[in-house]
């Protein structure tokens, strides 16, 4: 898929994950690279339609397989519409959550089964991955404290209950631990200009330097 390359910010609420992704595209566009912003659930025509039925509504509207189904129908039309085609050209491709979210919170969150998460991707998603995962990590309390302050009404998953959210934290941390070649777990607790340069560290080290 031509030079591109495709990062994603993961983590539960409240994290920055939309403001640290804007500020390394800024960075990257600042290298002379081009760079598409997109975000899950959404980032195309159908999967933002999808997205308002998973983000905003009561916290119990969909089980977990309901849930864990939508995602992966907006995740497919993401990556057909925008994500792959964007790759091809050659573009750096940030986004906003990808299938790690989906694992956190309807496996480790809602109890789904691993193994039926596992067979979602390799019918949807294949071999594809991304080349580089941002996991920005802090205490549940402080995550839902910044994320009530955002507003907009697409707070379905915050309304969820702070059990929830401690395991939606681990599982993320576990993915982590799973995956140390992909995924790197960044303080957002720390100041933001701290958060950003954790960011370019980690996008240096792990995709630029290789990159010559």
């Amino acid at each position: 898929m031509g030079q591109g390359r495709f990062i994603t910010f993961e983590g539960g609420e409240g994290g920055g994950k939309s403001t640290h992704m804007r500020l390394l595209a800024e960075s990257l566009r600042g290298r002379g690279l081009p760079v598409v912003t997109t975000r899950e659930p959404g980032g195309a025509v159908g999967a933002e339609q999808i997205r308002h039925l998973l983000v905003e509504g009561e916290p119990g509207r969909w089980d977990s397989m309901t849930e864990a189904l939508l995602h992966f129908a907006a995740r497919r039309d993401h990556l057909v519409r925008t994500v792959w085609p964007a790759l091809a050209e050659g573009q750096w491709v940030l986004s906003d959550r990808f299938a790690d979210s989906t694992l956190a919170y309807q496996g480790y969150g809602h109890g789904l089964p691993v193994h039926a998460i596992e067979q979602l991707y390799d019918m949807t998603v294949g071999n594809f991955a991304p080349d580089l995962t941002l996991i920005l990590d802090l205490p549940v309390e402080e995550g839902l404290r910044r994320a009530a302050h955002r507003g907009g009404g697409e707070d379905r998953y915050e309304r969820m209950g702070r059990a929830f959210h401690e395991r939606l934290r681990q599982g993320f941390l576990e993915i982590a631990r799973h995956n140390p070649g992909r995924c790197v777990v960044l303080s957002a607790s720390a100041p933001a200009p701290e958060v950003r340069a954790q960011v370019l560290a980690a996008v240096e080290e792990r995709l630029l330097a290789s990159a010559g």
